[in-house]
């Protein structure tokens, strides 16, 4: 057994699972853990997907692998049937290889891994399988709620990191994802992730092959939460290495009803005053989007699809 293997044992098995920030502590070979899902990998798609950044997708689109469920929980999640109510189909991790291989078969840009903080040692174990075979970047996709002794097992296997940055405020995290460590847990994971992967840098066709983009989503109601997050991001991270998404397709799901609010959608004049203090902060390498964006066609199908 190499040091690796003994990390990623220690994090899962001594006493009970401690991958992400909740340290439930659960035997999750025995039970579901924070997450809701045990030690078995777990997935609701494998298939291309054509709505991330441009330098993710591109023309042949993303490698996308989504994983069910999520330590984080969010009340608003589009995603909620895999991260909340426990859809998928569980599979070996010689399965997981191979999905990683027939993505790129596919013609995929990338592997993007969807949410898989809580399977981060068998996804090492799928990705030992299939070195000198896969060729094409794999993509680290975080809500950003990451321990950094877990993100460490992933230095050398992941080329790119895409985390989220979603609240500043431990109000809001802790009402939105009952998580007041949010940002504290947060801001340390970036800073890890650009510590592994560097500056961006891209191929001859624009498309990304090393380092990070910054994504954050503006909230109904919280454009001053946002500011926030862009001014840690300027005097935090070398903006010059780094790409900064700033995005507006907020569309209230699963609980949002509950959070009125949350229970809308962004309207102009609050991406707008974002989008200006993103100028005002000096923010010029990354990516904005249109209002539009916020639709339900634009969340995946979970269906099964390549997995």
């Amino acid at each position: 057994m190499t040091e690796q293997d003994c990390k990623q044992d220690d994090l899962q098995k001594k006493n009970g699972c401690t991958l992400c920030p909740r340290q439930c502590g659960v035997d999750r070979s025995r039970f579901a853990g924070r997450c809701k899902v045990g030690s078995r990998v777990k997935l609701a798609r494998a298939a291309l997907h054509f709505w991330e950044e441009p330098c993710i997708s591109g023309e042949s689109g993303s490698g996308t692998v989504f994983f069910s469920g999520c330590p984080l929980g969010c009340v608003f999640c589009q995603n909620y049937p895999i991260s909340a109510q426990g859809f998928g189909k569980e599979v070996s991790i010689e399965r997981l290889s191979e999905i990683f291989l027939e993505l790129q078969e596919q013609g995929a840009n990338n592997i993007n891994l969807v949410t898989g903080g809580h399977f981060v040692p068998q996804i090492v174990q799928a990705l030992d399988l299939v070195r000198g075979k896969l060729t094409i970047p794999v993509v680290y996709n975080s809500s950003g709620y990451e321990t950094v002794q877990t993100l460490r097992l992933l230095k050398g296997y992941v080329d790119i990191y895409l985390p989220d940055l979603k609240y500043f405020s431990s109000e809001r995290s802790e009402r939105y994802s009952h998580a007041p460590d949010y940002f504290a847990v947060a801001s340390q994971a970036v800073r890890e992730m650009f510590s592994q992967v560097g500056a961006v840098r891209f191929d001859s066709n624009g498309m990304l092959q090393k380092g990070m983009i910054v994504r954050h989503m503006v909230m109904p109601d919280g454009a001053e939460d946002s500011m926030d997050i862009l001014t840690w991001i300027v005097e935090n991270l070398p903006l010059d290495d780094i790409l900064v998404s700033v995005m507006s397709q907020y569309t209230p799901f699963y609980q949002s009803e509950n959070y009125p609010e949350i229970n809308r959608r962004l309207n102009q004049k609050e991406y707008d005053r974002v989008l200006d203090w993103m100028d005002c902060m000096g923010i010029e390498n990354g990516f904005v989007q249109e209002l539009s964006s916020a639709k339900e066609e634009y969340t995946p199908n979970f269906s099964l699809q390549g997995v």
